[in-house]
């Protein structure tokens, strides 16, 4: 297995349009949307891939960085510090040791949402998709 790092950053509202964040929708590939299943990331074009963390550790190293830039424009930041970074990353690492996907989902100021994901490889628990680099 091996891990990939996607992000997505944007007016929340457009998360409604659910139909292209779907693989059979005719607009899935070219939407910047994060899709409904995590696993899907996988079937987006390799250019949408943020970071191929060589270890789970990386993994971590790169959401913890994902969260700290947005953390000036979380809206609710007393909300955030009551779950912490700290358990969010001890379960995101629990998560990806055993081959599970991580994806994180902030509401920022502003209306917009920001979804930090990274995803499990070759082998992926959800679905068969081939590695989009190739791997």
């Amino acid at each position: 297995m091996h891990l990939h790092c996607y992000t997505w950053t944007g007016p929340g509202a457009e998360r409604a349009r659910e139909g292209e964040r779907r693989p059979l929708h005719p607009g899935f590939m070219a939407s910047p949307l994060p899709p409904m299943r995590t696993c899907d990331w996988l079937l987006k074009p390799r250019t949408r891939i943020a970071a191929s963390p060589a270890t789970v550790p990386d993994a971590l190293t790169w959401l913890a960085a994902r969260y700290r830039a947005a953390e000036p424009s979380f809206l609710h930041p007393g909300g955030e510090a009551r779950v912490g970074l700290d358990f969010r990353l001890e379960l995101a690492e629990q998560h990806l040791a055993d081959g599970v996907d991580v994806q994180w989902g902030i509401w920022l100021r502003g209306g917009n949402f920001t979804t930090p994901a990274v995803i499990c490889c070759s082998p992926n628990r959800h679905a068969d998709h081939p590695c989009p680099s190739g791997s």
